[in-house]
């Protein structure tokens, strides 16, 4: 879901509901129905503001959410590894986001192409 998504992610970023509405220039109330579900088809232009505040882009809000979200994820040591090194080599977590980002949105590209 949208408001899921958006929610999570200014969370993230440490915004309260009526900081993300001030910096993105959209309605406080409008944003709260959005996060909670209430109101559940956004306008383009209303996604293309959060977006761009949030640093995401509209194709990871509106791609389709995961429903297998309680599934435990166990991370083997060469992962940690990985991890590790990465951070060690000063990957940011804003970058991690943005390869994934880029990796669902070539996904997405090719399953678009199938079509």
């Amino acid at each position: 879901m949208i408001g899921n998504k958006i929610k999570e992610m200014r969370q993230a970023k440490g915004y309260s509901i009526s900081e993300l509405a001030k910096l993105a220039d959209v309605s406080k109330s409008y944003l709260s129905h959005i996060e909670r579900g209430l109101q559940s088809n956004p306008s383009l232009q209303f996604l293309h503001k959060i977006a761009k505040t949030l640093g995401t882009s509209l194709d990871y809000l509106l791609q389709e959410e995961n429903t297998d979200k309680d599934r435990q994820v166990e991370l083997d040591d060469e992962w940690i590894v990985l991890i590790r090194r990465a951070v060690e080599d000063g990957l940011k977590k804003e970058d991690f986001r943005a390869y994934l980002n880029y990796i669902k949105f070539q996904a997405w590209m090719k399953e678009q192409n199938r079509r």
